[in-house]
């Protein structure tokens, strides 16, 4: 069974007016910023299928036929589909996050569930039980940070940087380069009392650089421009913490959980477990919850040339090689046609061009923007690639 999709748009402050008009000729009648297009079966935004003429929820189609559209997952996915692929058009910075683990999801969903906290309460942690690895694949150059930098690096910037008001923190991880000390320090710079706060981030922001010392220049540029739009707020300390880093077109990495990231701006594809659980740590009106964050995110320093998570090239496709069970990506290039055989549900999306998809003798074609969903009853298709197809699967 395969179905073409209706997708919701959400639009979020950050989101861009323009981007999803001009890469995927969506329409956007009334000019408000469109941040994520969701392609999926997710409670707090659905795709739509047409069925016996009707167009309704894939959520409710799925749990109504387990067996059909999930086959052997059904069990291990408890009756959902267990991955969300979004669109994601970013003009301003989204909060700084952590995912926590599916244990802690699941001992934290259920506590906050017998303390009775409305799942849509703003100092609501948990609103499921699973995870949320994340994989982005990068349409337009798409600036981000992820994971913390080595330490070295950290322990540079803060030496260069002149802060009088929190010396006192950031000598503790100047004498003792570590792990457990970037985690007191990451912990103790959170916790900052409002007045220290601001007098610690208006040392920040009035720090000139040395012209000569490219990496603090690019650093202080882009703490600058943070500030334009979060003027006071504790997360313009994080660029000094985390790997920026700038996807090009075509390039991907991977978002482990109890990992620190934020996307800052661009265009891509945003590949997930099927969740919601988001910590945050800044770059937010939203609530922070610092204990909470802390005890779920690792202190591991990532040096900043693993980010990027090259494909497999294999048949004729980029296949990513994906470390969780809940999704595997595709990106199917121009010029391959081809046969797949189908053993889950799937998602196509054409990024670009024209993608022809054959099954049974039905025929259905996809512009840019455009996507199917198929069902393990499938078992089957050919797609012949005149452009470019992201698969998300599992």
């Amino acid at each position: 069974m395969i179905y073409p999709l209706q997708n919701p748009i959400k639009n979020f402050q950050w989101g861009s007016i323009t981007a999803m008009s001009e890469l995927f000729a969506i329409p956007n009648p009334k000019q408000e910023p469109q941040a994520e297009l969701w392609m999926g079966a997710h409670t707090n935004g659905s795709s739509l299928i047409k069925k016996d003429g009707e167009w309704l929820p894939l959520k409710e189609i799925i749990e109504n036929s387990p067996i059909e559209w999930l086959g052997e997952y059904r069990q291990q996915f408890s009756n959902q589909l267990p991955f969300l692929v979004k669109i994601l058009a970013a003009e301003q910075p989204l909060s700084i996050q952590v995912h926590p683990s599916k244990q802690a999801s699941e001992i934290g969903f259920s506590k906050e569930n017998k303390a009775n906290i409305p799942l849509d309460a703003p100092n609501r942690n948990y609103r499921d039980a699973n995870h949320k690895p994340e994989l982005v694949y990068a349409i337009t150059p798409y600036l981000a940070m992820n994971g913390f930098r080595e330490i070295p690096e950290i322990v540079r910037f803060f030496s260069v940087i002149n802060l009088p008001s929190i010396s006192d923190i950031i000598e503790l991880l100047l004498q003792s380069p570590n792990s457990l000390s970037l985690k007191r320090v990451f912990t103790s710079i959170l916790q900052l009392t409002e007045d220290l706060k601001n007098q610690a981030t208006e040392e920040l922001l009035a720090f000139q650089p040395n012209e000569s010392d490219t990496d603090i220049v690019a650093l202080h540029r882009l703490i600058t421009e943070l500030a334009t739009i979060y003027s006071d707020d504790i997360g313009l300390f994080s660029p000094l913490f985390l790997n920026v880093i700038e996807l090009q077109p075509g390039e991907a990495m991977f978002l482990y959980a109890e990992t620190p990231h934020a996307y800052l701006r661009g265009v891509g594809v945003e590949v997930m477990a099927n969740s919601d659980n988001v910590l945050r740590a800044g770059l937010t009106p939203k609530h922070i919850d610092v204990p909470e964050l802390i005890s779920n995110t690792r202190f591991n320093p990532i040096r900043k040339q693993d980010l990027l998570m090259p494909p497999v090239i294999q048949d004729g496709r980029d296949i990513y090689p994906i470390p969780v069970d809940d999704f595997k990506f595709d990106i199917i290039k121009q010029g391959i046609t081809q046969e797949i055989t189908v053993s889950s549900p799937e998602i196509l999306l054409c990024l670009d061009g024209l993608v022809t998809v054959e099954s049974d003798g039905l025929i259905y074609i996809l512009n840019k923007g455009e996507s199917l969903v198929l069902s393990v009853e499938t078992a089957q298709y050919i797609v012949d690639c005149k452009g470019l197809l992201a698969r998300t699967y599992c």
